[in-house]
């Protein structure tokens, strides 16, 4: 396992700062685990994942974006609720958001939004890590994953659907708790890291290979070959010609042309990337379309700073620009390129916000209820589920984060009753809330 440690990120208002890391797995050259890697292309290709060319990207808006300030605005409730921002008609009549996102109300038609999203937890670790594992964690606070995330049960289940390319991508960081848990460092996201809106962005893991000759790659697999075969193969039933046959397609990754042009956001045009926004949320999500264009399964982006307990109205508006402009130009994108019954994009935090402005003009945490933005996969357009009159609660469609991950993987072809031993052995499903939101269907 290669880990390149870069710049801190994002710190929340219960103290765990991120501190990016690039986790290579398989795609490093100095740290392949062949055995547990070959298990699981092995596994993905005889897998439940039958519609090889679906993916998913999943937006995770870190620190709980308010439902109010976004896609459940209520114009008629009092000030102290409603906040200070007005609403915004949608392409939907009689349906409004906030005014903080005009493009994706110009656009409902191509969204499915629902209003009614709840949980009954208000912290921001286990919050973060059900919505992304469909299970809250205990005990302290941070710490790697408990259970596996989505984009590791993809791995795992599916594998990239082109060869030569991973399956489960972090841009530029991975989530919270985007890790693999008991699934194996196999499945862990391979992150991009940095910044794709500088003008010298390049994935650090596929650009260093720029240096290296064909004699200098060829004595590195020498070397791996050798190494391999000091270590205890027997899980692949003496299989060389296989282990062997992997080495080269873990090799074609990181060497061949394929996956260094998927990455390199440079190659498309100026006003391509002036639509999506020319900074970090915007570029992520441009760099996220060519990813699954070009064979990427799952693809996480991160949009980060929805922590408002303070001055809400003065901290959220170049946030919500740069969301909403990168969101509606990414799910435009997938429609004119005829990609988005196949790609889903889910956009979800942890949880929403309290009702009620607190006394430093912010809101805080509110499991009770949030708003989820899914787009593509061949879902129902428009706005499902309501709160009620104060958003406090849902009043109609009252569905749980797990939910939403079970349409992600009902998108994927994967059964959520799908089982993995933990690391104490015993049998865990990949959900155990496993019921479809069927209204968008």
């Amino acid at each position: 396992m290669l880990t390149v440690y870069g710049d801190g990120q994002a710190r929340f208002c219960d103290g765990r700062s991120r501190r990016s890391f690039l986790r290579a797995g398989f795609l490093g050259l100095g740290g392949l685990s062949l055995a547990d890697t070959l298990r699981l292309r092995a596994d993905a290709e005889s897998g439940t994942g039958a519609q090889r060319n679906t993916s998913v990207i999943f937006v995770e808006l870190a620190g709980g974006p308010s439902q109010f300030e976004t896609y459940d605005p209520k114009p008629n409730a009092p000030v102290e609720y409603r906040g200070p921002f007005a609403s915004v008609g949608t392409s939907a009549p009689g349906v409004q958001f906030c005014e903080l996102l005009p493009a994706q109300a110009a656009i409902l038609d191509k969204l499915t939004i629902i209003r009614s999203i709840r949980h009954d937890r208000n912290s921001h670790d286990p919050s973060s890590h059900l919505t992304q594992t469909g299970y809250y964690k205990s005990g302290p606070k941070g710490g790697p994953n408990q259970m596996p995330s989505f984009g590791s049960v993809i791995a795992r289940t599916r594998g990239p659907n082109a060869a030569a390319m991973p399956a489960y991508v972090a841009v530029p960081t991975v989530m919270r708790n985007g890790g693999s848990a008991h699934l194996g460092k196999a499945c862990e996201p391979f992150e991009t890291l940095g910044d794709p809106n500088k003008p010298d962005f390049e994935v650090k893991n596929l650009a260093m290979l720029k240096a290296l000759s064909g004699g200098r790659l060829g004595d590195r697999k020498s070397l791996l070959t050798a190494l391999d075969a000091q270590r205890n193969l027997l899980d692949l039933d003496g299989s060389a010609a296989a282990l062997d046959q992997f080495t080269q397609q873990a090799l074609d990754l990181v060497s061949g042309p394929k996956a260094r042009e998927a990455f390199d956001i440079s190659r498309e045009s100026d006003a391509c990337r002036d639509r999506y926004g020319r900074n970090t949320v915007g570029q992520s999500f441009l760099l996220a379309r060519r990813l699954v264009e070009s064979g990427v399964t799952c693809v996480t982006t991160r949009v980060t700073g929805w922590d408002d307990h303070s001055q809400l109205a003065k901290r959220i508006r170049p946030r919500a620009a740069a969301y909403d402009q990168g969101i509606a130009a990414l799910i435009n994108d997938l429609r004119d390129r005829g990609l988005s019954d196949d790609v889903l994009v889910v956009a979800m935090g942890e949880f929403g916000r309290t009702p009620r402005f607190n006394r430093n003009a912010g809101r805080d945490h509110w499991g009770s209820v949030m708003s989820v933005l899914l787009a593509g996969g061949r879902l129902q357009a428009g706005v499902f589920g309501a709160s009620n009159s104060k958003g406090e609660v849902p009043l109609e469609m009252p569905y749980r984060p797990e939910n939403v991950l079970a349409m992600l993987y009902r998108h994927l072809g994967i059964d959520p009753q799908t089982t993995f031993a933990d690391f104490s052995g015993r049998p865990r499903y990949v959900l155990e809330e496993r019921a479809l939101i069927r209204e968008i269907l």
